[in-house]
Order: C-alpha cells, then structure tokens, then sequence
C-alpha cells in the first residue's frame, strides 16, 4: 500500500475522463491516480463501465472528455493522447482483455512477439525469439515449447501466454482485464504471485476481477464503479467484501435457500458408462432428476467440459445417454431438436455471433424450433426478444446493439437467455458465469433456478467451488476424467468438494 506521506510515483495520471456513445453515457467523471509498486482494483458490475475505462487507459478508445497523463522515465507527468495501441505501449502501457484473440495459427514465440519480432542482418532471428519466449513463458508458468501451435492451446493456456504477451513489452502500466476468469486455483495463485513480483518491482498493476476474494488479497486499493461513475475508492484495510458489494449494486446480496429435491422425481438425464473420446479408460454414470440442478465440480482437466460436451453431442462418445427414455443419438443439432441446450465455456468462440445483433443471437434457437413453418410471426419473434432482454437484465436493453459491444456479462446472459427462451428439457452450462460480476451472477442463478422449477434438468460445471456450493442440488465430483463421489447441497463443503477432486476419495 502507499505511504501518503511518500507517496510512489503516478504513472498514469487521468482526470474527468468520459465516454459516450451515439448520446449514452458509457462512463463520467473519473479521476484516477495509478501509481508504480501498487496493485488497483477496479470493480463493478457488467456494464458499470470497468471495460470502457480500461480501453481509455490502453488507447484501445478515445474519450469524449478528460485528459491523461503519463510518466516519464524520470517521473515526470506529461499529457498525451492516446491514438491507438502503439502509442500506449510506447507510453509504457499494456493490456490484456478479457476476450482472448491469439492468432490461432502462429507459434506461441510468433503470438508473444508479434509486431516485434527480433531481426538479425535484416532476418528474422528466430532461436533469440524462442529463448525470449520460454523465459516469459515461463513468468506465468508455462512449460511449452515456444513452438507450439496457438490453436492446440486450451482456454487457460490461451490466457497465460497473453499475459506472457502483455509482460514481455516491459509495460510500466499492467492492465489485466478478468486474467483469472479462466484460469484454475494454482494458474490463479501463480498469477498473483507474479502480480506482487511486479509491485515489488515498481510496475503499476491495474487488476480487473469479478471474483473479490482475489482482489482483497493482492489489492492495495479499490476503485469500485457502478453505472459509469465512480461510487467510491477503498485502501486496503478500509474494506470488507460486503461493503464493496453495497458500492458494486447499492444493495446487499442474499443467498438463495437450500432446496429439497424430492427422490421420487423422474430421472429426465441418464447417463450410463459414458466415455468420451478424450478420456477412453474412464466411464461415468449418472441422473438428473426433473428440477433438479446438478454441479460438476474438480480441477481442470478432469473431464467436466467432456462430460458436458459428450452429452450435447459435440464430442463422440461411447455408452448411452438418454433423455426422458429415449436415447438421444446423433449429433448436436439433432439433440438441440430433442431439447438439449449447452452453453459452452467460451461464448466468444463458441457460443454467440458477435458481429450480429442482440436480437439474431437471443431468438436464434425460437427460430429453430420453428423452422418447419412457411412464415415467421415476425410480431411473435419481437415480443420474444423483448420479453427475454427485460427477464435477464441486459444493459444496455438494446436488442439491436451488435453483441460484441456489450460486457461480458451482457454477452453470457445474451446466450443464457437464447436457450431459456425455449424452456430446453435439458439446460447444460460450462462455467455459467465466467466473467460475471456478483450481482449478474445472482441474476443468472435466478433464472437457472426458475427454469429447473418448471421441471427442467440442470447439469453445470464450474471451477468456482463458490458457485457450485450457491446453486446446486447435489454435486457430482469429478477426478481424472471419472466421478470420485457425490455430495448432496447440504453436507458439502470446500473442503469435502477439493478432497474428491484430489482423488482422496470418500472418508
């Protein structure tokens, strides 16, 4: 934390900074001071302006009132205007995005330093940038060889290398917008580490995270946002989760009661001696019930995402999987028919189009199911759309706004709301709310529960043993691509959930 009385050094100085597009603000009137050897937080709710800040800081946009200052080598504050991302690195700043955009068919050397790619005589010197590359890959953790291909890389593998990318620009300003999101518990510790390796060095640390506990533990102080503005700046010590949560929503979160399922309900899923391409030695069997809400927890690489995958028909499989008696066969577009929806762990690639409207990605699977028809009640498919932005609280409430201009939490309730539309028998879920702040969390648990309440099965998985503990019924531990125990909601604990995931077994 900073000594008032010493302060460290403003590296990047903003004042009255705004945002606004075609007449809607998007953020107003912020003053900030991010200073070298200190980590910020900045927290908020989807769409309280976290992005748009972020993009300022990192020339990504330009903003319609304010100034900016940068520090120079010897300290000293300059204004600037920041014209693009080159100008921001120039000026010492980097950003990593929530969204992750490696270009698939470039080495991990290739993705780290492209734009910048050492030359020697005026050729690509490739040895020094493979052995530049390991050693930043190595910063975040990283044992692969700068070779490897980007489109082999796994969700969490993707993030680290951008933060690999981010830091070997020798940034004085580290922006890392949602680094964790996709990353496990010891991905997360590492990155934390590095976090207070950088403070130690005089790197300025502007850290962006939905999960609290992470921003409690590494922050030093805490901007919290809440429609556009600043609702408050905390010092470490001043604060305790909920009292971030009152600036973050101007009101205090409950937890929704325990619910008892009964036995006798009807099994809608049953799965029997599934395996999964990816993990041929393990087969897994089990139910979900009618409204009944079922959480596949463990680490990752356990064969949660498999799992979820298998069942909707995206990955080949062995052993049965059944649907209300039937046998659900073919592939995912015939199971969508049937009534399976998944919402995948990453919207961006996998679950939404992002060039297109709200509206296209909300009533897409409406549209599907009536496909058969000659003409589309054009009237109907509006009243849908209207009464699905309203029921899952999308903000801006702009169906025609591309979906790509909206927060990620605005994204996944764009693609949770698409499949609620039509009431699934089935509702998959891989990591629900992956870059969803507390209060959108809550919105979304909300609509899950609604919807396992008129009968639906829910099956979810989720790294976030929180989130597991929060909405389910009963939770399926999962360990090297098999189920080493189940918990019902009442007896299950953190504790209990990581032993199993451990392999430690039943006690």
């Amino acid at each position: 934390m900073s000594d008032l009385q010493n302060p460290t050094p403003v590296m990047l100085r903003v004042r009255g900074i705004g945002r606004r597009y075609a007449g809607l603000v998007a953020l107003a009137g912020i003053d900030l001071d991010i200073r070298g050897g200190e980590v910020l937080g900045i927290v908020g709710e989807n769409g309280a302006g976290k992005s748009t800040l972020l993009k300022i800081l990192s020339g990504v946009v330009t903003p319609s009132d304010g100034t900016m200052e940068c520090a120079t080598d010897t300290h000293e504050l300059r204004m600037v205007q920041l014209d693009g991302v080159r100008s921001a690195s120039r000026a010492g700043i980097a950003l990593v995005h929530q969204e992750l955009n490696l270009a698939e068919n470039l080495d991990l050397a290739g993705a780290i330093f492209l734009g910048r790619e050492p030359s020697r005589y005026g050729l690509l010197d490739l040895p020094r940038m493979r052995r530049e590359a390991a050693k930043w890959l190595a910063r975040v953790g990283l044992a692969l060889d700068p070779s490897t291909l980007c489109a082999s890389l796994g969700l969490a593998q993707r993030q680290q290398v951008e933060i690999a990318k981010a830091l070997s620009c020798e940034a004085k300003v580290l922006i890392l917008d949602e680094p964790t999101s996709s990353l496990s518990a010891p991905e997360t510790k590492r990155l934390l580490a590095i976090m207070d390796d950088l403070r130690s060095e005089g790197v300025a640390v502007v850290f962006v995270s939905h999960h609290l506990e992470e921003v409690m533990q590494i922050a030093d102080r805490v901007m919290v946002l809440r429609d556009g503005r600043s609702t408050g700046e905390l010092m470490r010590g001043s604060f305790d989760r909920a009292m971030i949560e009152r600036l973050m929503v101007g009101r205090d979160l409950k937890s929704a009661p325990k619910r008892l399922i009964a036995a006798e309900s009807q099994a809608r899923l049953k799965v029997d001696r599934l395996v999964s391409v990816h993990r041929r030695r393990q087969a897994v069997s089990f139910e979900v019930r009618a409204g009944e809400i079922v959480g596949l927890a463990g680490l990752v690489g356990a064969g949660r995402t498999e799992t979820l995958e298998a069942i909707a028909g995206i990955r080949h499989h062995q052993g049965e999987v059944t649907l209300d008696g039937v046998a659900l066969t073919g592939g995912s577009v015939e199971r969508v028919r049937r009534g399976v929806a998944i919402v995948p762990e990453d919207r961006a690639r996998n679950g939404l189009f992002l060039e297109d409207a709200v509206s296209m990605n909300m009533s897409l699977a409406w549209i599907d199911r009536r496909s058969n028809s000659r003409l589309l009640d054009s009237g109907a498919e509006a009243s849908l759309i209207a009464r699905m932005t309203s029921r899952m609280q999308l903000r801006p409430a702009d169906p025609s706004r591309r979906v790509q201009t909206l927060s990620g939490g605005n994204q996944q309730k764009t693609v949770i709301g698409r499949w609620l539309a039509v009431d699934p028998a089935l509702l998959l879920l891989d990591e629900p709310t992956r870059g969803v702040d507390v209060g959108a969390r809550a919105e979304i648990h909300a609509e899950i529960r609604r919807l396992s309440e008129s009968g639906s099965a829910v099956l979810f998985a989720s790294s976030e043993l929180e989130e597991v503990l929060l909405l389910a019924d009963r939770i399926l531990v999962m360990h090297e691509g098999r189920i080493a125990g189940e918990l019902n909601s009442h007896e299950a604990t953190e504790v209990a959930i990581m032993h199993l995931a451990t392999g430690g077994g039943h006690e």
